[in-house]
């Protein structure tokens, strides 16, 4: 062996090391005993992994039993990795899990080498896009040529596997790439997402890999970064399999036709009386097949218009059905929530709104309920209603508030939602007693929930959906404080490859809407993304975009923000309750505000840009323009010489943060 692959020898074992001793994590979040239901549906669920992931083509997902009893597993094996290969490592990391997680519900592995992933736990995990925990692992040895060159090289290698790999299929989202960074040395790098999670989350899962690398190890010559969702490793040698396209060999090659001689009976005409007369046997056959393969080909072309017209029918009668019995499945008896609500008791009374009363129900089978019950002189038409109950029935994320069906008799309409028990974020963040509550912790968590909720709505739903009415009394909290977007009477739908429509009816809350909406009826993705830059500056400050204080004076959120940071006084945007906390964080998140309100439509950044940008730090982020609805203020300096400090104290605003008011605590 070779110094220079005893090398690489070593350093793969390096890798394989640190990949067995932290690829593991048993979470604690409930244990099992050894001879109950859910340790025997365990075991059975491991089986059945190992024994059907190589036959599925290296991903496999199942459950096994029934609640509370239910286990939810999945295994999946790096792409390059043959059946055996994949095999042996599914079955060696069972193994492991078994006699290190011996009694843990929700396990995760990313084992072997090449690794697979191994999951299980008590509640569904397909799917869902799961950012951690992660783990990662380098080599010790740092980068030696000229940094900035490599670094050059790299990004651009790990964004093509990054696309590559996230446009796979539902079997397999996995990609790898190459680059030259000298004449003798190249890059090599390799990406995979679980096949269950969309394109888009698998594009965010594997940059967030990549961000996560470059913050951690970034300047080492290789490495790791592995999350539930997605794994991503890089090195400086071909560490893995690229299957070849398999030529037939020379025995599969079927031979070629023999070569026959026809003879044509010419008489005595001799060799060129032979040649005319071949001549024109060949042009009457060849015109008789033209025209037997016209005449089959629109008879085909027939048949399939025929078939085409018969399956678009078919498909918009099942289509038709399906809806019919999706609304009819979803309908509640009024008798059932007027048991379940006391007759609409004033006891269970949740709030008022400008549609209606919400209240508070509890079902037959124990389910806590909420109940929008639409006023007679609602806004909220028929259409409104019908709109809210098919957008909604068909959406399932974590941040979106879950319908559990509707009810339509006589003059009443009811919506019957999941019950959320800490009401809306306008009742916390603007009261001045329960936002005491409400640490930056909290509040950070709320955006980000906030953003990956829109995202889905905008990119990983079956339609894209436009909200038009984000504001902070449709967010509603659960008991965690997890943030639930609600109210979709005002939605709309958009084809994927739509991007704005017109209105002539303008609907939602004014502070939150676009001004392109406003005036215009223009809407877009990127008026919610306005909405959400309100929503995330209120979050912040504690105020309302509509009736904001600074001190005596009252005028508006978003120009007291740009102003703030175009001078180099952010801090003063952020709620004076907020003494604990990541100023980084707060100041990042003023900063993704601002770009979210810019007048620009073009400037706005989409959702994905959003939520990549909250997660990490790695991405620099532009300077944000004048903000919508801006006015002029007494914090504009007069002074030209001021002015130009001014904007120069607004680049470098990060950086000169007055860290004795914010304790800065360790990053999560």
């Amino acid at each position: 062996m070779s110094f220079r692959n005893l090398l690489l020898f070593l350093f793969s074992y390096m890798l394989l090391s640190i990949s067995l001793t932290t690829g593991q994590r048993c979470y604690n979040t409930g244990n099992f005993t050894t001879n109950s239901t859910y340790a025997k549906n365990r075991n059975l669920m491991l089986a059945s992994l190992a024994s059907n992931v190589t036959i599925n083509g290296g991903f496999y997902n199942t459950t096994i039993g029934q609640d509370p009893d239910k286990v939810y597993g999945l295994a999946v094996c790096r792409g390059d990795s043959t059946s055996e290969v994949c095999n042996k490592c599914v079955n060696t990391t069972i193994q492991d899990i078994i006699g290190n997680c011996p009694n843990q519900k929700e396990v995760l592995s990313w084992g072997g080498d090449p690794p697979c992933i191994i999951r299980y736990a008590d509640h569904s995990i397909s799917g869902k896009l799961e950012l951690s925990p992660e783990v990662a692992g380098y080599n010790v040895n740092n980068v030696t040529s000229n940094l900035t060159e490599f670094n050059e090289v790299w990004e651009s290698l790990m964004d093509r596997v990054v696309r590559k790999a996230s446009v796979g299929s539902s079997k397999l989202k996995f990609g790898t790439e190459e680059a030259n960074l000298t004449h003798f040395q190249k890059i090599y790098a390799l990406m995979q997402c679980t096949p269950d999670i969309s394109q888009g989350e698998c594009d965010t899962c594997l940059r967030q890999n990549v961000a996560g690398f470059q913050s951690c190890c970034g300047g080492k010559q290789g490495g790791y970064f592995h999350r539930p969702s997605c794994i991503f490793r890089w090195d400086l040698y071909p560490f893995y399999t690229v299957a070849p396209a398999v030529a037939p060999s020379p025995s599969s090659i079927p031979p070629p036709p023999p070569q026959t001689n026809t003879t044509i009976a010419t008489g005595k005409k001799g060799r060129g009386g032979g040649r005319i007369a071949t001549t024109v046997v060949i042009i009457v056959f060849s015109t008789i097949i033209i025209i037997t393969v016209c005449v089959a080909l629109f008879c085909v072309l027939v048949r399939r218009k025929r078939n085409w017209k018969q399956k678009i029918s078919s498909k918009q009668r099942r289509e038709n059905a399906v809806e019919t019995e999706t609304v009819e499945s979803l309908q509640f008896d009024f008798s059932t929530i007027k048991v379940a609500t006391n007759d609409f008791s004033s006891d269970n009374k949740l709030g008022q709104g400008g549609f209606g009363a919400v209240y508070k129900g509890s079902l037959s089978d124990g389910r806590i309920i909420a109940v929008k019950r639409l006023a007679s002189n609602s806004e909220q038409g028929e259409l409104e209603f019908k709109n809210e109950i098919l957008l909604v029935a068909g959406l399932q994320h974590r941040n979106l508030v879950r319908l559990f069906g509707f009810c339509l008799e006589g003059s009443e309409r009811l919506l019957i939602y999941e019950f959320v028990p800490n009401s809306s974020l306008d009742n916390f963040i603007f009261d001045p007693v329960k936002r005491l509550s409400l640490n930056w912790e909290k509040r950070y968590k709320i955006i980000g929930g906030i953003a990956r909720g829109i995202l889905y709505l905008h990119e990983d739903s079956r339609l894209r959906i436009i909200h038009r009415d984000l504001k902070a009394s449709n967010i509603l909290l659960d008991q965690d404080m997890n943030p639930k977007i609600s109210d979709f009477g005002m939605a709309r739908l958009f084809e994927r490859d739509q991007t704005q429509a017109d209105t002539g009816r303008v609907v939602g809350t004014f502070g939150y809407m676009a001004p392109e909406y406003v005036m215009h009826g223009n809407f877009s993705v990127k008026s919610d993304v306005f909405s959400f830059g309100v929503l995330v500056l209120e979050i912040i400050s504690g105020q309302k975009n509509s009736s904001f204080h600074n001190g005596e004076e009252t005028g508006d959120l978003l120009t007291f923000a740009w102003e703030s940071w175009r001078v180099g006084i952010a801090l003063n945007v952020i709620d004076p309750i907020l003494r604990v906390g990541s100023s980084s964080e707060m100041m990042r998140c003023i900063h993704i505000g601002l770009l979210c309100v810019q007048e620009n439509v073009a400037n706005r950044p989409t959702m994905a840009s959003v939520v990549l940008m909250l997660n990490s730090y790695s991405i620099s982020l532009p300077l944000p323009t004048k903000p919508a609805f801006f006015m002029h203020t007494t914090m504009e300096m007069d002074n030209p010489e001021s002015t130009m400090s001014n904007q120069s104290k607004s680049r470098s605003v990060e950086y000169s943060i007055n860290e004795v008011s914010i304790t800065e605590l360790d990053p999560r």
